[in-house]
C-alpha cells in the first residue's frame, strides 16, 4: 500500500480496536515493512493520536486515552448503532442527556452516507420506545435542524403550536437548546415579536434554516439555562410538595426525576418535601407511577386533583 493517507487511515482503524498490535502483524496487514509502520506511528502521534508502544518479544502498539479526543473511524455497524442511540436519547429528552448529544447527532448525520442514513431511519421507525412521564417526544430531525441553526448562527423559520392549540409561523435567531429532563426547549430571539422567547421543541414543526446569518444578541439572563429557569418560573407558580411513601427512599428515587428526591423516614418509608414548579396534573401521574402506597400531605390543590383523577379512573373501570 503506497498511498500514505489511505495507509494511515487503515492503520488508525486497526489501532482503534481494543487490543495490542505487534508491529510485524500491522506490517503484514498493510503490506509494508516494519520500518514504514514505525514512521506511520510517528505521524499519527504528530496528529494527536496517543499511540503507546511496548517493548519485548511480544511488544506492540495500542491506542490509549489521551488529553484530547482525536477523530474516530467508525465502520458501518458502529456508525448506525451510535446514530440510533443518540436519536433515541435526544428524541425523548432523557434526564442527563444535554445539548452535546444533539450536537453529536447533528455532526454524525451530516457525514453519514445515504445508505447508512436509510438504515438508521429504518431501524428508528421500526422501534417503539417505552417512556415514562407525559410522553412528550421530539423528532430527532427537528432537534438536529435546530442544533445546526444554533451552531451555524443561522435564522430559522418554523411552525409553532401554542398550549391553547393556536398555530403560528415564527422567524427566530436561535440561541441555545435546553433540556429540562422531561422536555427540550429552544431559547431564541423572535424577530416578529422583537423579544426573547422560549419554545417547546415538541411543538415545533417543519424547521427551515433560511441561510441568513446573524450575530448573537446579548441574552437578558446570564446564560440560556438561567433564562429558561426564569421563564418557567413566570409561567408556572411554585408549590410546596409534601408526600410520604410506604417504600424505601432508594426505591422511590429510582422512579422519580432527580429534582424530586425523597429522604428516608425509616427502613421501609420515606418522605418527599420539595418546592417545585411542576403542575399538579403531572405530579399526580408521576406519583402514581412510583408503584408504591403514598399519602399527599400538601398542597391541597394536588390532593383535590388526585381525588378527582382517582374517581375518573374508578368510573372508567366500572363494569356496565
Amino acid at each position: 500500500m503506497t498511498d500514505t493517507p489511505a495507509r494511515l487511515l487503515n492503520l488508525l482503524s486497526l489501532l482503534q480496536t481494543p487490543r495490542e498490535w505487534p508491529g510485524s502483524e500491522l506490517a503484514d496487514r498493510l503490506s509494508v515493512s516494519p520500518r514504514t509502520i514505525r514512521r506511520d506511528i510517528d505521524r499519527l502521534r504528530d496528529l494527536g493520536y496517543p499511540v503507546e508502544a511496548t517493548k519485548g518479544a511480544v511488544g506492540g502498539y495500542r491506542l490509549v486515552a489521551g488529553t484530547a479526543m482525536p477523530p474516530l473511524l467508525l465502520d458501518d455497524e458502529e456508525a448506525v448503532a451510535i446514530a440510533v442511540g443518540l436519536r433515541a436519547g435526544a428524541g425523548h429528552a432523557i434526564e442527563g442527556v444535554e445539548e452535546a448529544s444533539v450536537r453529536a447527532l447533528a455532526k454524525l448525520e451530516q457525514v453519514l452516507p445515504s445508505r447508512l442514513r436509510h438504515r438508521v431511519s429504518t431501524l428508528q421507525n421500526a422501534t417503539i420506545p417505552l417512556t415514562r412521564g407525559d410522553g412528550a417526544t421530539v423528532a430527532p430531525q427537528t432537534l438536529t435542524a435546530l442544533a445546526g441553526a444554533v451552531t451555524g448562527q443561522e435564522r430559522l423559520r418554523f411552525g409553532y403550536r401554542a398550549g391553547d392549540g393556536t398555530e403560528t409561523k415564527r422567524l427566530v435567531e436561535p440561541y441555545r437548546l435546553v433540556s429540562t429532563g422531561r422536555r427540550w426547549y429552544l431559547v431564541a430571539y423572535d424577530m416578529g415579536r422583537e423579544d426573547w422567547r422560549t419554545f417547546r421543541v415538541d411543538r415545533v414543526s417543519e424547521p427551515f434554516p433560511t441561510g441568513a446569518r446573524f450575530s448573537p444578541r446579548e441574552l437578558p439572563a446570564g446564560d440560556a439555562a438561567a433564562y429558561m429557569a426564569r421563564s418557567m418560573a413566570r409561567a408556572q407558580p411554585e408549590i410546596d410538595l409534601d408526600v410520604s411513601f410506604e417504600a424505601p427512599a432508594e426505591f422511590v428515587a429510582g422512579r422519580l426525576p432527580a429534582h424530586l428526591a425523597p429522604v428516608p423516614d425509616g427502613d421501609t418509608s420515606c418522605r418527599l418535601r420539595v418546592r417545585t414548579a411542576d403542575s399538579v396534573e403531572w405530579l399526580a401521574v408521576r406519583l402514581a407511577l412510583v408503584d408504591a402506597a403514598f399519602t399527599i400531605h400538601g398542597p391541597e390543590s394536588l390532593r383535590t386533583y388526585a381525588e378527582e383523577l382517582g374517581a375518573r379512573l374508578g368510573a372508567a373501570t366500572e363494569r356496565r
